[in-house]
């Protein structure tokens, strides 16, 4: 290994190798992994961002992003290991949205110095959202009892089984207001002289296409991997894909699986599906 990332330093630098691009998919709802799914977490990706910088000589790392969000916390986790390696190696990022990079997709979108979507691409999104059920009606009509015991006046708040209190209810949207706070810095500060359009649409939630994100600043241009990396380094550059291993059985073998539940909580595992399948489906994907 250490002799042949020598022969490409030895190449590069006497200009007999072509330019090479490192390459990282970032592929699904950002959160926990199931038996059913596997999320695009700090601990499934910490990895894979280490082997997208591990060759200083690259002419740029790339990031394909395709995801509708999910955890804050994970997408902002990911994005500071990329912009963190970036500044410490020394190396341009480039990130590509594919079919959709909205919400937590979009943090990961802005961790690229420069930032791609096709035109037709869904991006931003630039919102907190919580959504649930309501049970208490179901439950009195089936005649079943529910018994819930707390230590703690405040424990059990917005239970879908019990009413909605007016208080809870505030006390969630104060918290989202705090993470649409950071999230609308991180943009500010990432995006810092790009962003054309008005704050108050920019940042209410909407999304748009590439070749509308792009008039809005959200992105720096259209266009897919190849075709930007061939403009920007020639017609011979290549391409080192990052990939997860593979087992025998074609699974992805993680680092860590401490993150993943087990594979016998199928009724969870399908829970977790429906609902990265909802977070798809508000994009019309």
């Amino acid at each position: 290994m250490a002799i042949g990332w020598i022969r490409r330093i030895v190449r590069r630098m006497t200009g007999s190798t072509p330019p090479v691009v490192s390459v990282l998919r970032l592929s699904g709802a950002i959160g926990m992994s199931t038996g059913l799914r596997r999320g695009l977490a700090m601990s499934t990706s910490a990895d894979l961002i280490n082997k997208l910088f591990a060759d200083k000589t690259v002419a740029a790392a790339a990031v394909v992003i395709n995801s509708p969000g999910g955890s804050p916390v994970q997408a902002a986790l990911i994005h500071d290991r990329i912009r963190a390696l970036a500044k410490e190696k020394g190396v341009t990022v480039l990130t590509f949205a594919e079919d959709l990079a909205a919400s937590g997709g979009y943090m990961l979108a802005i961790a690229g110095d420069e930032v791609y979507a096709h035109e037709n691409s869904i991006v931003g999104s630039i919102g907190v959202v919580s959504a649930g059920f309501g049970f208490q009606g179901l439950i009195e009509k089936i005649g079943v009892e529910r018994r819930v015991h707390t230590s703690g006046e405040r424990k059990a708040m917005l239970d879908p089984f019990k009413p909605e209190d007016p208080r809870d209810a505030a006390h969630l949207e104060a918290l989202q207001r705090e993470v649409h706070e950071s999230f609308k810095a991180m943009v500010r500060e990432r995006r810092q002289g790009k962003l054309k359009g008005d704050e108050k649409d920019l940042f209410s939630g909407a999304f748009w296409t590439g070749a509308k994100a792009k008039d809005l600043g959200l992105i720096d241009g259209l266009g897919d991997l190849r075709a930007v990396c061939r403009q920007k380094f020639g017609d011979k550059v290549e391409f080192r894909v990052v990939a997860p291993r593979r087992s025998w059985f074609g699974l992805d073998m993680l680092s860590n699986r401490a993150d993943v539940e087990p594979r016998t909580d199928w009724a969870g595992s399908l829970i977790s599906a429906v609902e990265e399948r909802s977070l798809w489906s508000r994009f019309g994907l």
